[in-house]
């Protein structure tokens, strides 16, 4: 419990890690973007409509990347939701080893821009994504972003930098 002035502060209510995992097939991406709607709902996270609908974009792009290019050798994922005063954090866990990056755009292709878009997502939102390899081999690929829109102009006060999902989630 932190204080202030002498006097204990309790954290929000909707503070925490919640942890789900999956199987690696097509009916997991809407189930997923459900689950992390309803866990936000039921623990009444003060998220700006306009944050929960590109969180779930994200959430939907990540879980649909999992199971098209990570099930042959992840048959399982994992998704966390990580939630602070200021800022929520999603990730998608899978075994695989192969590390993908954002490819740029290329309209003659009609696939592989989820990770650009997850990446345009969350910068818009004044957040942060990236891909990190797990101990055992896998990765993660995470993105976060501020419960609230940033404020327009140049004098709008910055986000706090998230670095990686494994961070404490009290800490932004």
């Amino acid at each position: 419990m932190d204080t202030h002035g002498g006097v204990p502060t309790r954290q929000p209510s909707y503070e925490g890690v919640w942890r789900f995992t999956a199987a690696a097939v097509d009916v997991s991406v809407p189930q997923a973007r459900h689950a992390v709607r309803d866990l936000l709902v039921r623990q009444g996270v003060p998220l700006h409509e306009e944050i929960m609908d590109g969180l779930l974009l994200i959430v939907s792009e990540l879980v649909t990347n999992a199971v098209r290019h990570a099930a042959l050798l992840s048959p399982e994922i994992a998704v966390e939701v990580a939630i602070g005063p200021e800022w929520i954090r999603v990730s998608v866990e899978d075994n695989h080893p192969y590390r993908p990056k954002a490819l740029e755009a290329d309209y003659g292709q009609t696939g592989g821009r989820g990770l650009l878009l997850v990446r345009e997502v969350a910068q818009e939102a004044g957040g942060a994504c990236d891909v990190e390899h797990t101990a055992t081999g896998g990765k993660i690929i995470w993105a976060a972003l501020p419960l609230a829109p940033m404020a327009p102009g140049p004098g709008s006060a910055p986000h706090p930098t998230v670095t990686s999902p494994r961070t404490d989630p009290s800490a932004p």
